[in-house]
């Protein structure tokens, strides 16, 4: 699911909607002016946070899984030996 990419304005005009779309999951960047971007995201209860950084780092990681580019380990002594070279 994409980011819905919405102005200060919009934002301002139907809040409500657009906490209702974030509550779905969609993430909603506010865009204000040409440099400055926001966030709207809802806080989880464990207090974890999913930032636009770290939003994307996992489409890169997806985009790497799809193209075929992962390293499958099956076994614990898999894992440790992989670990291991790293």
């Amino acid at each position: 699911m994409t980011a819905l990419e919405i102005t200060a304005k919009e934002f301002q005009e139907k809040q409500k909607s657009f906490f209702e779309i974030a509550d779905t999951g969609r993430q909603i960047i506010i865009k204000k002016g040409r440099k400055q971007a926001y966030s709207l995201a809802p806080v989880e209860e464990d207090g974890f946070v999913v930032t636009p950084e770290i939003m994307e780092r996992i489409e890169k990681s997806r985009q790497q899984f799809r193209e075929g580019r992962v390293t499958v380990c099956k076994t614990r002594d898999e894992i440790l030996r992989h670990l291991e070279s790293l």
